[in-house]
Formats: structure tokens, C-alpha cells, sequence
């Protein structure tokens, strides 16, 4: 019985495919692998999106640990740089527009207080000062739950689709907790009104 001996070829390094199943297979230093070799691009497609180098820091860096848990359905026909810099691209994206409420969030508060300092009585914004304090007080009060349901959807605006995908919950467990929240919200405020 003779033994077939397939020459090795030293210094080659292995093709994507390869890396990729062994990372499949959970071979975490396969994933490292990929991992070194793509971390420039996937900063540059970050960076094309963002503007921003931190930006595209952190968007490259979350996009690699999404990527690593969207492994296993990641199809072995395809290639995976392009699929890699899909998910870079939409986590700059995302990144991009939280940053624009943001600012926008801020935008508007700052008007607010613009607004409201001008036009109203001294009486009337010592008031409002002071229920936006007692509901300020309320909200901190809550469970970290209730507080992000309720900040994500009126504080940031956010509609129920993109506060289910901010938190990571499905559409109808944001409009369950935002009843509830708001539901307890309304009683401890009760005592304030009244």
C-alpha cells in the first residue's frame, strides 16, 4: 500500500474560502485572519460613509463582531469581502444618522430653550421648568427598560421600527413596553400634577 503524498506548498498563504470555512467551523485565529486581512478596507468603506476617522474606527470595528455572528449564515458560494464591506457599509450608515438626530435632537432643544426663554413670563417658564424637571426625576426613576423605550421613542424621536432595531426587541415588544412605560410614567407623575 503506498501512500499518496500531496505536496505542500510552503509559504502559500490560504485562499478566502478556506479561512472562511475554517471560521465557520469556529476556528476563532481563521477569523483573525480575515480580520487582519480586510481591517484597512473595511476602515476605508467606514470612512467614505462617516467622514470621520473615529467613526469609521468604531463602524469597522462593530461591523467585524456582526460579521463574526452572521457567520454561520453566510452563504460559501459568495465572496467575502463583498459581503463584509455590505455590513461595514451599513453600520457607517447608521452610525451616520444617529449622529444627524443627534444633532438634530439637539438643534431643537437648544431652540426650545431659545423659544421658551423669550416669550413666555418669568412665571410661566419657572413653571415649565419645573414639569420638565419632575418628568426628568420620573424618567430616572424607571427601570433602564422603561427609560430607553420611552427615551428612544419621545426623546430621540425615534419611530417603532428604528427604536425596535435600536434596542434590539421586536415592533410589538416596543409598543407593549412604551404602554407600560408611559402607563407608569402617567402614575408617578400623578402626585406631581395634583
Amino acid at each position: 500500500m503506498y501512500a499518496v503524498l500531496v505536496p505542500q506548498v510552503e509559504g502559500r498563504p490560504p485562499d478566502e474560502a478556506e479561512i472562511v470555512q475554517r471560521a465557520q467551523r469556529g476556528d476563532v485565529h481563521a477569523y483573525e485572519e480575515l480580520v487582519q486581512r480586510y481591517t484597512q478596507m473595511a476602515f476605508r468603506c467606514a470612512y467614505l460613509v462617516t467622514g470621520s476617522a473615529a467613526e469609521a474606527e468604531d463602524a469597522s470595528q462593530d461591523a467585524f463582531v456582526k460579521a463574526y455572528q452572521a457567520l454561520p449564515r453566510f452563504r460559501p458560494e459568495g465572496s467575502f469581502r463583498p459581503w463584509l464591506l455590505r455590513i461595514v457599509g451599513n453600520e457607517a450608515r447608521n452610525r451616520r444618522r444617529a449622529d444627524r438626530r443627534r444633532a438634530a435632537l439637539e438643534l431643537r432643544l437648544a431652540e426650545g430653550l431659545r423659544r421658551g426663554s423669550g416669550d413666555r413670563s418669568p412665571e410661566a417658564q419657572a413653571e415649565a421648568a419645573e414639569e420638565r424637571q419632575a418628568l426628568l426625576s420620573a424618567l430616572n426613576g424607571m427601570a433602564r427598560d422603561d427609560r430607553e423605550v420611552i427615551g428612544c421613542r419621545y426623546l430621540l424621536q425615534l419611530s417603532v421600527e428604528e427604536t425596535a432595531a435600536a434596542l434590539a426587541v421586536p415592533e410589538g415588544t416596543v409598543k407593549s413596553r412604551l404602554a407600560r412605560a408611559l402607563g407608569r410614567l402617567r402614575e408617578s407623575m400623578e402626585p406631581v400634577r395634583g
